[in-house]
């Protein structure tokens, strides 16, 4: 697996780039001061596995709730800010760990600089980017609606707060289309050392978001590129979570998770294997333990198969196998098997 370094940036006592492990990160929908449902809504986040948080800041009082939620929460949170640098100021005063804006689109050099001043001032970081609906529009006319578009004009932003001596920089380049955002991310990979905040934007909802994030990300993290990341999905904002844990698990990003395989089944399948490996991997979900467990269909291929596995079950119409690397140490009748299979389980999860 290739390694692209990256500057190394501190958000609120959490590392990101130069080397540190990828952080998930999800936003808050709930109305931010709206302490009460926001503090609840990242409590429930940071215990299914969130790294950093983001939140909205549209008005005054949700730029002053953030002191009070700051102080409710362990997890760095960033103030989301567009067209007013008053909001900016407001929020990284109140307390915000990072703050996101892309200077473009703030106002006038003076206010540019005022933010600037501010960040220097709170010794807290910023991340600017473009996304396909924020292309400026020299960059847009120059190139269309391409990579280079993306990253010339995320750059660009950039640029403006190195003007006034911020440097402590996170960047993103997110698309809607997989094969953009790729792309983009390649580019910028090739140009910048700035961590990475990878994403595909405005992916949809569940099934299709997961989808497209799992192409696009993954591809990515196989070429060492990310930093930080986030699922972008139209729903419960803990799916996020999940999801991005899943994919930092399929690409050998966090190897400290119980990984469940299970074959699809065939015709040699003569007995429930498909709802034994959903209810198995339901149960081992929150455990944080290097372990390899398989639900095979057949005895015919499954302990060879799966001899790499700390434990695994198949099976046949009257009986099923458990086995251990391969090696199958007790013979089980099916009416017996997921009870005995469990009792290994958690031997094997509690040991």
């Amino acid at each position: 697996m290739k390694s692209y370094i990256t500057q190394k940036v501190n958000i609120g006592g959490v590392l990101i780039g130069g080397g540190e492990s990828v952080k998930i990160q999800s936003m808050c929908t709930t109305k931010t001061s709206n302490v009460e449902k926001t503090v609840n809504q990242i409590h429930a986040l940071q215990n299914a596995g969130c790294d950093i948080i983001r939140v909205s800041v549209l008005d005054e009082e949700d730029a002053k709730a953030i002191k009070n939620i700051k102080e409710q929460i362990k997890i760095p949170l960033v103030a989301d800010i567009h067209f007013s640098h008053k909001l900016a100021i407001l929020s990284i005063e109140n307390g915000c760990d990072k703050v996101r804006i892309n200077p473009g689109n703030i106002g006038s050099e003076e206010n540019v600089k005022a933010v600037a001043d501010c960040i220097k001032a709170h010794k807290i970081p910023v991340r600017v980017g473009a996304n396909t609906g924020s292309i400026e529009k020299d960059f847009l006319k120059k190139y269309g609606k391409s990579e280079q578009a993306l990253v010339e004009s995320a750059l660009k932003n950039v640029q403006y707060l190195n003007k006034y001596g911020v440097y402590d920089i996170v960047i993103s380049v997110k698309a809607s289309s997989v094969p953009l955002t790729v792309a983009a991310y390649k580019y910028l990979a090739a140009k910048s050392n700035l961590p990475l905040h990878i994403g595909v934007t405005e992916a949809g909802t569940e099934e299709m978001a997961v989808v497209k994030s799992s192409a696009a990300m993954g591809a990515l993290l196989l070429d060492g590129i990310g930093d930080t990341m986030r699922v972008s999905i139209t729903d419960d904002p803990i799916k996020e979570i999940y999801a991005a844990k899943r994919i930092l698990r399929a690409v050998g990003k966090d190897e400290n998770f119980v990984n469940v395989i299970a074959c699809p089944t065939c015709g040699r399948c003569r007995w429930n294997s498909m709802e034994l490996a959903k209810k198995v991997t339901a149960y081992v979900e929150p455990y944080s333990k290097k372990l390899k467990i398989a639900v095979m269909g057949c005895v015919v291929n499954g302990p060879g198969e799966a001899k790499d596995c700390d434990i695994g079950i198949a099976g046949d119409k009257d009986y099923c196998v458990i086995f251990k690397n391969g090696e199958i140490i007790k013979r089980v009748e099916v009416e017996n098997a997921e009870s005995q299979f469990f009792k290994e389980i958690n031997q094997l999860l509690n040991g």
